[in-house]
C-alpha cells in the first residue's frame, strides 16, 4: 500500500469492526496435527497497528486468547509501518502494550531466544516487535538505540513506496526503483550493530539487491530476511495470472541470495497477493503449495510462516476503496478484494490443517518444527544474540529435551 495509509489510519478512529480474521474460516483438522502444533514452537506474524486492524483492547486479546490456545508460540507483531514517525511508533507501542496489561500474566515481551522457549513452556505468547519501516528514525541514527531497547528485532527499509533509504515494491512495480541510498546503507549498519534483523519484504528488488550486496560486503555472515513474501514463480504460469504479478511478491533470484546469507524466507498466507487464484479462504493446500514450493527451491532449512494478519482487513479494504488513486497499482489490489480476497488465514485457523497437508506431502515433524519456529530461531540467536553460525545447531536437541522436561514438569501448553 502507499504509505500514506497506515498513517493516517493509524489516527483513525471506528466505532464499530466486522472482524474478518476472526470469522475467517476454521480449517478441520486432525487431533494428531493439533497436538503437534502446540507441543512445537510456532512463531508467526500479525501486522495489524492500532487503528488499523483492531481500536478495542478486547479484539486484540481475544486473538492471542486463540492462538494460545491453538499453541502458536508466539508473534512477529507489526507496530509500525509506511511513512510512519517516531510519534506513531510510542503511540503504537503504547497502544499495544496498554491492552496486553489487561492480562500481564499472558504476554512475554521477547529480548531473546530464551524468552521464545519461556513463551512455549509456559504456554503464554511471545511478543516479538517489528517496524516495517525505518521512517521511525526521522533522519536520527541515533535513535536505533531506542528502537532495540523497545524490543524492536526486525525492521523494513521501504514500504512499497520510495523513501530516503531506498524504493518499495510499488514504486518498483512502476519503474521507480532506485536502489540503496547512502542514508539507507547507513540504517543497515546501524541496524546491525544493535542487532536488529533486515526485513527486505515490501522492497523493490533492486533496492533488496543492492541492501544484500552491502550485507555481504560489510557484513558477511549475518542473515537477512523476508519475513512476509509470496513467491512470484509460483504464481507466474496461473490461467488467470496479471501481466506483472503481485507487486509484494518476490523473485526466487532474490530468496536464493537470503539462503546463501543463512536468513529465512516465510510466505504469508494474505488472499489478495494470491496471485491469478485470489481465494475468498485460503486453503490448507494453497499455503502448503507456498510452504513446499520455497523448501524445494532453499531447503527446509531457510523457511519460515507468516500469515501478515490484519485481524480486521474492512478498515483497509474501506479505505483503499475510496482513496483507490492512492494506490498506483493499475487496480491491482481493489480487484483483488473485488473478487473476494480480502482476509488472511490465521495460524490458529489453519496451520493444524496445514500440517495435515505436508505430512500427506512427506513432511517429516523435524522438517516442520524447523519451518513453524525453529529457523527463525536460529537466525534470531545469530542477529539478535551475535551467536555464531553453527551454534544454535549444536544446541537444537538440547534445548528441545530441556522444553520437553519442563513442560513434562508443568505441563501448561
Amino acid at each position: 500500500m502507499k504509505k500514506i495509509a497506515f498513517a493516517l489510519l493509524s489516527m483513525m478512529l471506528f466505532s464499530s469492526v466486522c472482524n474478518a480474521s476472526l470469522n475467517a474460516k476454521k480449517w478441520p483438522a486432525s487431533k494428531k496435527a493439533e497436538q503437534f502444533v502446540k507441543d512445537t514452537i510456532v512463531i508467526g506474524m500479525m501486522a495489524s497497528p492500532y487503528g488499523t486492524g483492531w481500536s478495542k483492547n478486547e479484539q486484540l486479546l481475544q486473538y492471542y486468547q486463540e492462538a494460545r490456545e491453538a499453541g502458536i508460540t508466539g508473534h512477529e507483531i507489526t507496530l509500525t509501518a509506511a511513512s510512519m514517525n517516531w510519534d506513531h511508533l510510542i503511540e503504537q507501542h503504547h497502544a499495544h502494550k496498554a491492552a496486553m496489561a489487561e492480562e500481564p500474566e499472558n504476554f512475554i515481551f521477547v529480548r531473546s531466544t530464551r524468552d521464545i522457549e519461556a513463551a512455549h513452556v509456559h504456554g503464554k505468547t511471545a511478543v516479538i516487535w517489528n517496524s516495517q519501516t525505518a521512517t521511525i528514525l526521522e533522519e536520527d541514527l541515533s535513535r536505533m538505540a531506542a528502537v532495540k531497547e523497545m524490543g524492536i528485532v526486525s525492521m523494513i527499509l521501504a514500504y512499497n513506496d520510495r523513501f530516503r533509504t531506498g524504493s518499495g515494491s510499488l514504486a518498483a512495480y512502476n519503474g521507480q526503483d532506485d536502489g540503496l541510498t547512502e542514508w539507507g546503507r547507513a540504517v543497515i549498519d546501524e541496524m546491525v550493530k544493535y542487532g536488529i534483523l533486515l526485513d527486505l519484504s515490501h522492497t523493490g528488488k533492486k533496492t533488496a539487491m543492492d541492501a544484500m550486496d552491502h550485507m555481504d560486503k560489510n557484513h558477511s555472515g549475518v542473515p537477512y530476511v523476508f519475513t512476509h513474501s509470496l513467491p512470484a514463480g509460483l504464481y507466474k504460469n496461473e490461467k488467470n495470472a496479471t501481466p506483472k504479478g503481485c507487486y509484494r511478491n518476490v523473485t526466487d533470484e532474490e530468496v536464493l541470495r537470503v539462503k546463501k546469507s543463512g536468513g529465512y524466507v516465510s510466505p504469508t498466507f494474505t488472499e489478495w497477493m494470491v496471485d491469478g487464484i485470489w481465494p475468498d479462504d485460503l486453503s490448507p493446500k494453497q499455503a502448503a503449495d507456498m510452504i513446499d514450493y520455497y523448501v524445494k527451491l532453499l531447503g527446509e532449512d531457510y523457511v519460515g510462516i507468516a500469515t501478515d494478519d490484519m485481524f480486521d482487513v474492512s478498515l483497509v479494504v474501506e479505505f483503499a476503496t475510496k482513496n483507490a488513486t492512492m494506490y498506483a497499482d493499475g487496480g491491482y489490489m481493489i480487484d483483488a478484494f473485488k473478487k473476494g480476497a480480502a482476509d488472511s488465514a490465521p495460524l490458529a485457523r489453519i496451520l493444524a490443517a496445514v500440517t495435515d497437508e505436508l505430512w500427506k506431502r512427506g513432511y517429516t515433524n523435524e522438517q516442520l518444527a524447523k519451518i513453524y519456529g525453529g529457523n527463525k530461531m536460529r537466525v534470531y540467536q545469530q542477529v539478535w544474540e551475535k551467536a555464531p553460525k553453527g551454534k544454535w545447531d549444536k544446541e537444537y536437541q538440547e534445548r528441545v529435551e530441556i522444553r520437553k522436561e519442563f513442560m513434562k514438569k508443568y505441563g501448561t501448553r
